[in-house]
């Protein structure tokens, strides 16, 4: 493990040295993807530093508890030595882990899909709960939040909604929520007072440049109508919605909340660049040895990964075993906990299945 940090330190130097050359910085395209580089390797590069801090310190410590020190400052020398040793073992633990290979798409935007399953009304009003929740957690990261599609129902929820989380990061931490999200609640038109189970599936998917899908226009077949539902004055008076099937996978994209055609149609491309590349890493994964893939990170869509039980305010995620009693203050986007924890775990199965 030290032979490759040292190598890296070496690079990253080396790195220091060419960023600051003019004849680099005038090639923007080479400086930036320089750049880019330089701060992936930083965290790493500066947890290394301080572990070789630490240990030249336990080195130190050792060195002086060889000589007739005073009891007293034996004492202090023998604590820090103590909290040394322990912050070492720390750091050893950290700098495996900053080692692991990256997620090419941890920072990417990502286009998310929610869509009502099982349960009817129930169903499409939890749908919007968690739009909500995504965009509230969106908010307070800073992240920019964008509609894609929508199809709304007449009590207040989504059949289903497309949007996209703009943000440095959104991707590393979202990738987790694709799955099945089921939802345990007295409905608002239940009389009895009888506890209905609905489920809404979610799917989280990295935000896919040309350079990552390329999209042969012969492919396409581009319909345009009428836009219905909400969306202003044009709704139903011109044909702006738009709707591109992919003919060689028989993917289909809607977009209707732009008046624009011209905005619906860079939308619903956008949504079909994702779902491509979607399946192109899900050939990827399939590919790799079984080893070497994560218990957390699957993001099947028809796993059942977490449970919202509003009479008892618990939210469970059965991937983990994680509950949490703060079911009003993760439905308003305080989902971090839960987010830690998935990654604290997929990492620590990365990190066994790397040995």
């Amino acid at each position: 493990m030290f032979d490759k940090l040292d190598e890296i330190v070496e690079k990253y130097e080396i790195l220091s040295q060419k960023i600051s050359d003019p004849e680099i910085i005038n090639n923007q395209s080479e400086w930036q993807k320089m750049m880019k580089e330089y701060s992936d390797m930083r965290p790493l590069v500066e947890k290394y530093k301080e572990y070789k801090k630490t240990k030249e310190a336990i080195e130190e410590a050792n060195m002086l508890l060889e000589d007739n020190l005073e009891e007293d400052f034996k004492q202090l020398v023998k604590e820090e030595l103590s909290g040394n040793k322990q912050k070492i073992l720390k750091l050893q633990e950290e700098l495996k882990i900053l080692l692991l290979p990256k997620d090419p798409n941890d920072e990417k935007n990502v286009i998310v899909e929610i869509r009502g399953g099982a349960g009817g009304d129930e169903a499409a009003l939890f749908a919007g709960d968690l739009f909500r929740m995504y965009s509230r957690y969106a908010e307070r990261r800073r992240w920019k939040v964008e509609i894609m599609s929508s199809n709304e129902t007449g009590v207040g929820g989504f059949k289903e909604v497309v949007f996209m989380i703009q943000g440095s990061g959104a991707y590393s931490r979202l990738k987790y929520e694709s799955g099945v999200h089921r939802v345990q609640r007295i409905p608002v038109t239940e009389s009895g007072g009888r506890i209905h189970t609905s489920t809404v599936t979610v799917a989280v998917l990295p935000e896919a440049e040309d350079v990552d899908v390329e999209i042969n226009n012969n492919d396409l077949r581009i319909d345009v109508f009428r836009s219905s539902g909400n969306g202003g004055q044009s709704v139903n008076t011109t044909d702006s919605a738009v709707r591109i099937t992919h003919l060689p996978t028989g993917l289909v994209v809607t977009c209707q909340d732009e008046k624009s055609q011209l905005k619906n149609k860079e939308k619903a491309l956008k949504v079909l660049r994702a779902k491509l590349y979607e399946i192109e890493e899900a050939k990827r994964q399939k590919e790799l040895a079984e080893a070497r893939k994560s218990q957390v990170g699957t993001g099947n869509r028809n796993e059942r990964i977490r449970t919202y039980n509003f009479p008892q305010g618990r939210v469970t995620d059965h991937r983990i075993g994680l509950t949490l009693h703060k079911l009003d203050s993760i439905l308003d986007g305080e989902i971090d906990e839960i987010i830690d924890n998935l990654i604290t775990v997929d990492q620590t199965e990365k990190l066994k299945n790397s040995v």
